[in-house]
């Protein structure tokens, strides 16, 4: 099977980038549909309750993942490096590379998160009411660690040879089959958050085998071949170099909200479900920016290996520009549609709408300075530097929330 890719290495980069961007802003809302159906379900039809354990374990598990989908970060770089070289090789051993380290971190995952999880929450002050319900959430959506990372490295190989279609057409049945399944666990079955937990997981592997099929039946350098599944060690240092402190800067950021998280649990269950909407709603906003830097990493990490550095600066600036432009669009939309987009998830709950306004007002309203942000560190991860975003991020935004939380905050 050969796909027709959108042309990365020339013609025009403004309209390329929208091009290739659109997509991948569809597919991450989709994804994010995942959990904004188990929130909207259980906060509709299980109560405030089981909305508040879903949405108390999002820090938490995103503490988990987020070290290996910075490393699928260093797989997007490597693969679009070697494909902008025309370096079948290379391509080759780096879709092999990535997709055993998903398999690996999948199942390490697992081994990790099933036993921590009751533990880690009651760490992070978790409301004693909704406790053992999130902690069985947390469980099962374990169990679908496997199917996420390997669809999250797929796709990011998938893009990063120039189609961003496929995976959003992945997500968007994956997510209609998660949508469906969540009305009947919990409305047939009569289950709560554990029951979105289950409709997530399934959705998952199915996004999951759907992905590696698709690689399986490619006609390219980026086909994958299941019997050559290995890791290759000379290409594994590169997704490494890259990989790691992208992964470690996800994994500070979480930290920081897990730290928000637990002072908000401090306020009870309906500061915790008002919060946990409010922060669904705020990942729209965040997934739509965060696309531009996935399509500026890729379009950078390509013509860096066709040595088409003039182009570099280009990529980046208009980038910027264009994150902009959807960051405002998308904040806009929030704070007109604000009390309508809760009423959603939680209808006739008062108590849970002004956390959950309160929450909006501040975090979106500049929020499309955190998409020029994550559009410039898309541009130089895709050169090759991911060290110095790491620090910038480390010492700048996660250290001055800490630092808030632990002093302002306490006052």
């Amino acid at each position: 099977m050969k796909k027709k890719e959108l042309q990365i290495v020339e013609g025009s980069i403004f309209k390329n980038l929208i091009l290739f961007t659109v997509p991948i802003i569809l597919t991450g809302l989709l994804q994010l549909l995942y959990n904004a159906a188990d929130v909207i379900v259980v906060g509709r039809y299980a109560g405030s309750n089981s909305l508040a354990a879903v949405g108390s374990t999002s820090s938490l598990m995103n503490l988990f993942v987020n070290m290996f989908i910075g490393l699928s970060s260093g797989s997007a770089v490597c693969v679009a490096r070697a494909i902008g070289a025309r370096d079948e090789d290379s391509t080759h051993k780096s879709v092999h590379t990535s997709m055993t380290i998903a398999v690996i971190g999948g199942i390490f995952l697992i081994c990790i998160g099933i036993p921590l999880s009751k533990e880690l929450l009651l760490m992070m002050n978790t409301p004693a009411e909704i406790i053992d319900e999130a902690a069985l959430y947390m469980n099962i959506i374990f169990i679908g660690m496997p199917a996420s990372l390997v669809y999250n490295f797929g796709a990011a190989i998938v893009r990063s040879s120039g189609d961003a279609k496929t995976p959003m057409t992945i997500l968007g049945v994956s997510g209609i089959v998660n949508i469906v399944l969540n009305l009947v666990f919990v409305i047939v079955f009569k289950r709560k958050a554990d029951g979105v937990a289950y409709a997530t997981i399934i959705s998952q592997y199915i996004s999951a085998a759907w992905i590696v099929i698709y690689l399986m039946r490619l006609d390219s350098a980026c086909k994958l071949h299941l019997s050559k599944l290995r890791i290759h060690k000379a290409i594994l240092l590169k997704i490494l170099k890259i990989g790691v402190p992208a992964g470690i800067q996800g994994a500070i950021f979480s930290i920081s909200n897990i730290t928000i998280q637990s002072s908000i649990n401090g306020f009870g269950a309906d500061a915790v479900a008002g919060s946990s909407v409010a922060s669904n709603i705020e990942g729209f906003v965040y997934t739509a920016m965060n696309s531009m830097y996935q399509s500026v990493l890729t379009f950078t990490g390509q013509n860096v290996g066709a040595n088409r550095f003039d182009r570099v600066k280009r990529i980046i600036a208009i980038g910027c520009v264009q994150v902009t432009m959807i960051g405002l669009i998308a904040e806009a939309a929030v704070f007109i549609f604000q009390k309508q987009l809760i009423n959603l998830y939680v209808p006739d709950a008062p108590e849970v709408m002004s956390y959950g306004i309160l929450r909006l007002k501040y975090v979106v309203s500049l929020y499309f300075f955190c998409g020029i942000m994550d559009t410039l560190v898309g541009g130089l991860r895709g050169m090759g530097s991911s060290f110095l975003p790491m620090l910038a991020s480390i010492l700048g935004v996660c250290g001055i929330r800490i630092v808030w939380i632990y002093t302002v905050f306490k006052k």
